[in-house]
């Protein structure tokens, strides 16, 4: 059972776990209120399901700072109602959670032992349904990964590429540094450990590391879009909610999945993009 089935990780996982032969139920926010107890509980358990994947949330992280109580409800309550059905229904649960949940300040990347130190509203809603989802079912596995993109949901990628036809010239912060993410990699990675039916918390995301500066110019390298990328740091965007600076995401554990480098998933996604928009 694919929770958040709408959403960009949600969409890869389904098809994921459609390509490996799994039966799936998937639910987008349409089909399923996940901060619906009552509804969580009867879907949950209507569904019959070995695996509940739970990839619903509140992801405006500047938003969050003016709706912690939405954020929370979202990523943290919902989370544990997921959780408790699972546990309730005999099935898995999987929590994706985030990079957020650390302070960016250890100066080389986290491991799942790591101490967390959320500094926004919305790093609190990730690591409230981190903990929501364990203390509410033991056969359940959290899933720490960072900055997503994929087709079909808004992301750094579009964001860029938007501006790149509109302006000779961009600035990105050059001093956060993480992993760009393709969905597509980790939902396949994510259909794998749910097959095995791993628990406790792991870190899973691309190989390499880069700033979002440097990520942006690579964006609009590989599409060949004529666009300057100027350096600017965080304090001169001005954003509401503290970001972490350097919260690159390893994994200590035993066969944890090693998914591509951040470009490798970045030429494939521009693929696959170009694919979409292409005419029937």
């Amino acid at each position: 059972m694919v929770v958040g089935a709408g959403g960009m990780l949600g969409r890869d996982v389904v098809r994921s776990a459609q390509a490996a032969g799994h039966d799936v139920v998937a639910l987008g926010h349409a089909q399923l209120d996940v901060t619906d107890r009552a509804a969580v509980r009867d879907a949950v358990g209507e569904a019959r399901s070995d695996a509940v994947l739970n990839c619903a949330a509140y992801t405006d992280v500047d938003g969050a700072e003016a709706e912690e109580e939405l954020a929370l409800r979202v990523n943290g309550e919902a989370a544990g109602h997921l959780a408790a059905a699972a546990k309730a229904a005999g099935a898995w649960v999987l929590y994706v959670s985030s990079e957020y949940v650390f302070d960016g300040r250890k100066g080389e990347p986290y491991m799942e032992s790591d101490p967390v130190a959320p500094l926004s509203a919305y790093a609190r809603s990730k690591l409230a349904g981190e903990r929501a989802t364990a203390e509410a079912n033991p056969r359940h596995l959290i899933l720490r990964t960072q900055w997503l993109f994929g087709v079909g949901g808004s992301n750094f990628v579009e964001t860029m590429l938007g501006l790149g036809t509109e302006r000779d010239e961009v600035t990105v912060v050059d001093d956060q540094v993480g992993c760009p993410t393709y969905t597509g990699d980790l939902a396949a990675a994510l259909v794998g450990l749910t097959a095995r039916g791993e628990e406790g918390t792991i870190h899973v995301a691309a190989g390499g590391e880069c700033s979002w500066c440097e990520f942006a110019r690579a964006i609009f390298d590989e599409a060949g879009v004529g666009c300057q990328v100027r350096p600017g740091t965080t304090e001169q965007l001005g954003r509401p909610a503290p970001r972490p600076a350097h919260a690159v995401l390893r994994s200590e554990r035993p066969g944890a999945p090693v998914l591509p480098r951040w470009r490798s998933g970045l030429d494939r996604y521009l693929v696959e993009r170009a694919s979409a928009e292409a005419p029937a």
